[in-house]
């Protein structure tokens, strides 16, 4: 299930074409910190009674992080490689209060820096998803030699190296600690694990010893990359187990069950009294049909768990993008008041709601949406239209958000909802610096608020320069987009900080 899940998660940011989102969507919702920005009752629920069922399932079947922890611990061949260890309660819990007073704060940079899903989406989407597009480039490259249409070329850019550093510094951090200790940052920095781990001591259902089978091998805790178990005194750290299993696997004498417990002692262990090994006990071994039937219940109840949490979002038409004609990269302006999505209805509620997992960035098809570069925002997403513009029929970072930070907007909504006006800046203009008529700012504007007057009015053979209707303007930026003015456009678009209907 941790597979599926993993799978599905990754091609979904990797995902450019929209398609699979109909399919997948569902994934990005069911993560916990997107359901708490998002106000999702049902989602927050159905993880708290998972948890208190089942334990930190959710760290290891469906957090995309968790299971990307795992996937580079396996890349060390060794075996028996881990080792008890106790809880780092000194760095664990002020992270978790560090991480609450930023969000409370509206430090989103930080909040953002710490929230699982969002890294795994900053490294999805900044390293692996520009890849993928370099691969189907290839593709693309075959497909036209032998007169095919299966694949189309994309452009590959880079979207802010700030964020592109981050994110490969915290791929490099995970692949260290996940090499050396298993899941270190899962149960030393991340603060949905921690909060999770509070439930998770209270579980029915745990993995405990049968002290009478157990022969102190120590292959539990070789096996246990949580770190948690102590062979030794016959416990395990609840608060840590994501019951992944491999201690029970790893058992040859079957002393490790997954089922009902009794109540946590304090520090959220489960401890059985010691007791002296008969020498008729030492050779006893349980059958092995035992051991597979456990392994069968296990598998059944995590499947179980997983498909309570799973909600198929509603399918949604592909709206092809007919494209414009190429044009050279521009330099982006310096707006004094950022641009933020139709649909997120201000940049404060935008910055409050958004965790930064970037998703609305990988599957925009316009090239509109980047990380920011503001150090208080670093990696909150925002317009620019140096590469494309916010065509009115395009809907798909309403459709994907998972946080509830840009709400659902269908189109005839979206055409009348401005989230900025069109600046003229005069200076910039080729009708004004090379004498030339161009006219492409009017012409392109799908609101039809840019009318071309003559610059001076006692000329009407002179130049001609664009007036902007700001009642009828909704911040497309079209205009900014198709203008030939090099390095900077001669028309802007300035956001605002409440978005307006017209």
């Amino acid at each position: 299930m941790a597979a599926v899940v993993f799978v599905g998660i990754t091609l979904l940011f990797l995902d450019f074409t929209g398609t699979l989102h109909t399919w997948l969507g569902w994934l990005a919702k069911i993560q916990l910190l997107p359901a708490v920005m998002a106000l999702n009752v049902v989602v927050i629920v159905a993880l708290a009674v998972l948890t208190l069922v089942f334990g930190r399932i959710y760290c290891s079947v469906i957090c995309p992080l968790g299971i990307l922890q795992d996937l580079l611990a396996r890349l060390r061949r060794k075996k028996n490689k881990y080792s008890y260890s106790k809880e780092v309660r000194w760095l664990r819990y002020p992270v978790l209060v560090l991480f609450i007073v930023a969000a409370l704060a509206g430090v989103g940079s930080l909040f953002q820096l710490l929230a699982p899903y969002s890294a795994f989406g900053r490294i999805a989407t900044m390293v692996l998803q520009p890849l993928w597009m370099l691969g189907n480039n290839v593709l693309a490259f075959l497909a036209e030699r032998a007169d095919s249409y299966a694949f189309y070329t994309v452009d590959v850019w880079m979207k802010s190296l700030p964020v592109f550093v981050v994110a490969l510094v915290t791929l490099v951090l995970l692949v260290v600690l996940a090499w050396r200790g298993g899941r270190t940052y899962c149960n030393t920095i991340c603060p949905v694990g921690t909060v999770l781990s509070l439930l998770a001591r209270y579980s029915w259902l745990k993995v405990s010893f049968n002290e009478e089978k157990c022969r102190n091998c120590s292959m539990c805790s070789r096996n246990c990359k949580a770190a948690c178990i102590d062979y030794k005194t016959h416990t395990v750290d609840y608060s840590r187990c994501v019951v992944c299993g491999n201690c029970i696997d790893s058992c040859k004498f079957g002393a490790l069950k997954y089922k009902a417990s009794p109540s946590p002692s304090q520090g959220g262990d489960v401890q059985i009294p010691d007791k002296p090994l008969s020498a008729s006990s030492s050779n006893q071994t349980s059958p092995p049909s035992e051991g597979l039937g456990e392994a069968s219940r296990r598998s059944f109840l995590i499947a179980t768990a997983l498909a309570t949490t799973a909600a198929m979002a509603q399918k949604k038409e592909k709206l092809m993008d007919g494209g414009l004609a190429e044009l050279e990269d521009k330099v982006a302006p310096e707006r004094q008041t950022p641009l933020t999505p139709p649909g997120s209805l201000s940049f404060q509620h935008f910055a409050q709601h958004c965790t930064g997992c970037q998703l609305c960035v990988s599957e925009c098809p316009n090239n509109v949406l980047r990380p920011s570069s503001d150090l208080m925002h670093l990696m909150l997403p925002e317009m620019s239209y140096e590469r494309g513009y916010c065509r009115p029929e395009c809907t798909r970072c309403s459709e994907v958000c998972p946080a509830g930070a840009i709400r659902l907007v269908d189109q005839a909504e979206k055409s009348s909802v401005q989230i900025g006006h069109a600046v003229f800046i005069q200076k910039n203009c080729v009708a004004v610096t090379d004498g030339v008529e161009c006219g492409n700012c009017a012409r392109h504007c799908p609101a039809g608020a840019i009318e071309m007057v003559p610059l001076d009015e006692d000329d009407e053979e002179g130049a001609y320069v664009p007036a902007v209707n700001d009642a009828a303007c909704i911040g497309c930026g079209a205009c900014e987009y198709v203008c030939p003015a090099r390095p900077f456009s001669a028309i802007i678009v300035e956001g605002h900080e409440m978005h307006r209907k017209i």
